[in-house]
């Protein structure tokens, strides 16, 4: 199972799903154009020194990504999902896909997936933190497949 992010803006998200794959031990892709410098110091802090302990993959596009990106199925994690977490089976080989935290992914993107889930929040809120969906998503994947 594989974590990957779509051209992510905020350095804080992606310093915490470097720690997030480093404990539970996936690799942790990043689709770029990204909205930030990988020297930022945010980015750091919220890593704090698990980068050793992971491995990240930086692509510079969404098409080298697509080419490099392994075996499985590609499951995008979105607000316009068409099954919800709790209804929905992972694969040991499944990638885990995450939007943009200002846009999601475009249309083209949401064609390639082979699945799309949303998580289940009370309807009068928007969505959840980009590094909180991660972490959901990632656990009950992990957990599903042991």
């Amino acid at each position: 199972m594989r974590l990957a992010l779509f051209q992510p803006d905020i350095p804080q998200n992606v310093g915490a799903c470097i720690r997030l794959t480093a404990c539970f031990g996936v690799e942790l892709h990043v689709i770029e154009p990204v909205g930030f410098d990988f020297g930022d110091r945010s980015l750091k802090r919220a890593a704090l020194d698990y980068g050793p302990l992971g491995h990240m993959t930086r692509h510079p596009d969404w098409d080298a990504f697509q080419r490099d990106r392994g075996p499985g199925r590609l499951v995008l994690f979105t607000t316009k999902g068409a099954e919800s977490l709790d209804g929905f089976t992972f694969r040991p080989d499944d990638t885990l896909l995450f939007g943009r935290e200002t846009a999601g992914v475009p249309d083209t993107v949401h064609a390639a997936a082979d699945a799309r889930v949303f998580i289940p929040i009370r309807p009068e809120t928007r969505s959840l933190n980009l590094s909180v969906s991660a972490g959901i998503g990632l656990w009950e994947g992990l957990r599903q497949v042991g």
